[in-house]
Formats: structure tokens, sequence, C-alpha cells
């Protein structure tokens, strides 16, 4: 490892890696982990190259939250809302982003976790929201993000006990989407992987934009913005459909 405090790799299948690399602070996330964090996900957002971003954690845990000794210090981001906004520039990755958790998830680490779109945990991974434990408010879009996922008053009952839950758990309430057993998370994470790097790039870029779109849209406003394909259609179009054509038995 590296003193780098997120570690970018790249597969020539499409495939970007961003490794929370703080493993002796459980990647508690401090302001270098952001800066960092953010050049990353700006370049990615720009980069053609990138079909799909894991984000995971080096060593035993995803991530524990915020770094507990850097708000002692009174460590400041570069400007006032940094740290959100590059979890919402996560969020709003035109590459599809899977969260690969294992051993620790827990409040500021949830929130970075809830801004990916696939949830992938390890069965024993430890999640909460911890907030209320340390008389700390979300910033990070916990308030948003938890209900989205588990309905308003699950996310109140998270919220108000600090509750510890485990991946299993978390798959059960709909937090996240697949548990599985911790020496099958690896795995699982890879043929997820391939799926969507399998079917075409650009089609996953405009589904994500139109689902995001429809969170700013009535449904009826939603059904016209969808049909006058606002973003256009993907450059592999033509060529995907000439494949299928040239597949199809001859009469």
């Amino acid at each position: 490892m590296t003193d780098q405090p997120v570690l970018r790799t790249n597969r020539d299948d499409g495939l970007t890696t961003l490794t929370l690399n703080r493993p002796d602070k459980l990647n508690a996330m401090n302001v270098p982990a952001f800066v960092a964090l953010r050049e990353h996900v700006d370049a990615i957002a720009a980069d053609p190259l990138v079909g799909c971003v894991v984000l995971e954690g080096a060593g035993r845990s995803f991530c524990a939250g915020h770094d507990l000794d850097a708000i002692a210090d009174g460590e400041h981001p570069p400007a006032k809302n940094f740290t959100p906004e590059t979890i919402d520039a996560l969020e709003a990755l035109p590459q599809p982003v899977v969260g690969k958790l294992h051993g620790h998830c827990f409040t500021g680490g949830l929130e970075l976790a809830l801004a990916c779109d696939i949830l992938i945990a390890a069965d024993d991974t430890k999640l909460g929201d911890t907030h209320g434990q340390w008389g700390l408010v979300p910033i990070w879009g916990m308030s948003v993000r938890l209900p989205e996922r588990v309905g308003m008053s699950q996310a109140k009952q998270l919220m108000f006990t600090s509750r510890r839950f485990s991946g299993t758990e978390a798959a059960e309430m709909g937090l996240v989407d697949q548990a599985v057993p911790a020496d099958q998370l690896d795995a699982t994470v890879d043929s997820l992987v391939a799926e969507i790097l399998a079917n075409s790039w650009g089609t996953n870029r405009i589904d994500k934009q139109l689902l995001a779109d429809s969170c700013e849209r009535t449904r009826t406003e939603m059904l016209l913005h969808e049909r006058s394909s606002p973003h256009g259609h993907p450059d592999d179009m033509a060529a995907r459909m000439s494949g299928v054509a040239n597949k199809k038995p001859k009469a």
C-alpha cells in the first residue's frame, strides 16, 4: 500500500476501482481523503474508457465514517461544502457505481456508500448511522438517501437509535442490494461488473441520467421527458443492432 488516501486502478475491460486507503484508520474519511476522492471522481466523469466503477476499502473495513480525530483537530476542507459535494459528485458519475462493503460501514461511511448505485455487502459487515451517539448531525446526505433506500419509518428508527446491524439485515431491509458470505464478495462483485460492462456503456449512462431526471419531475412529466430521448442514443447502437440482425437465422 502507498500513502495515498484513495487509490485508483484501471482494468483494460473498462472497470475502474477506487480504494479508500487508510486501513490503519478503518478508512475513516479526512480532508486529504476527500480531496483525493474528488480528484479521482472528476477525472472518471470525463473518461470515456471507464464503463463501471467499484468503490471499496482497503484492509479490514469499507469505511468507519468521518475521522473523529480530524474533527477534533478542526480540519477544514478546501471549501465550505466540499465534502458533501464530493459525495454528490460520486452519485452523479455517469458510469454505474458499485459499492463493495465489508468490515465496518458506519455513519459517514454509510453516507458515502449510499451515493453508489448498487451495494453488495459481505453478510458480516457491520453497518449503522451513529451520528446520535456522538452528538453529530448528518451533512453528507443521510437524511435524503437513507429514506430513499429503506423508507422514512425505517430510516427514522436507524437514525434515532444508532443501531448497528449486519450485512444480512441490511439486505433484508433493502439498504444493500445483496449480502453474501465474505469469501464470496469479490467473486459476486466481479460477476456483477462483468454483466454491466457487457451491456452498452452508452445505454447505461443514459439510463442512469434518466433515473436521476425522474427525481426532479412528476410522473407525467417524466413519461414525456423520456420519450423525447433527451440524452440521445448510444454511440454503439447501430453496431449492436447490426450484430443482432446478422445473428438472425436466414429464411
